[in-house]
């Protein structure tokens, strides 16, 4: 008999058991934004998800793990004209490589890679949503939320609005 999986549950601020519902466990995990080199930042994450999804599997569960591409990001613009070259060429030639850093590394792999570029549309759709809502609002062409609209906003980083809003300035 295997022990049961415990995890940090970051709301709580406690190491609870993992009791999912259902056989199925799915994952979402922020991946990269390509580029530039894979490094040992990558394979240190991506290692940490690769054994809690081999445990999962060990434990009898299907999952549905989701890595998403950040294809579309400041840094990526910037190296892309440092470089002289299409930031979409770049992202494609370093998310090849990052897959492949990953593959070398024995880390399994997602079961689906959706790009940031590829959801534009929905992006657009939700932006448009939460400003129908009352939820965000526009100034000067940029939407921001509304963070007085949701009471539970700020719970899970535990910080206060005055904490927020002074981080905010301070780092943009």
């Amino acid at each position: 008999m295997s022990p049961p999986l415990r995890l940090h549950d970051t709301l709580s601020d406690s190491v609870r058991a993992f009791c999912p519902t259902g056989d199925e466990v799915t994952l979402y995990v922020c991946g990269v934004t390509p580029y530039d080199t894979t490094h040992l930042g990558h394979a240190f994450t991506f290692g940490a998800f690769d054994v809690l999804v081999r445990y999962l599997h060990y434990l009898g569960h299907r999952v549905r793990y989701i890595q998403n591409i950040t294809d579309i990001d400041d840094p990526l613009f910037a190296k892309a004209r440092e470089l002289g070259e299409s930031f979409r060429d770049l992202a494609a030639a370093q998310t090849q490589q990052y897959l492949s850093d990953m593959h070398a590394l024995n880390i399994l792999p997602a079961e689906r890679y959706p790009r940031a570029s590829e959801e534009i549309g929905g992006m657009i759709e939700m932006v448009q949503t939460l400003v129908a809502r009352g939820r965000a609002y526009v100034v000067d062409g940029h939407v921001y939320f509304s963070v007085a609209t949701d009471p539970e906003y700020g719970e899970l980083s535990r910080l206060g609005r005055a904490e927020m809003i002074a981080l905010a300035r301070e780092r943009g």
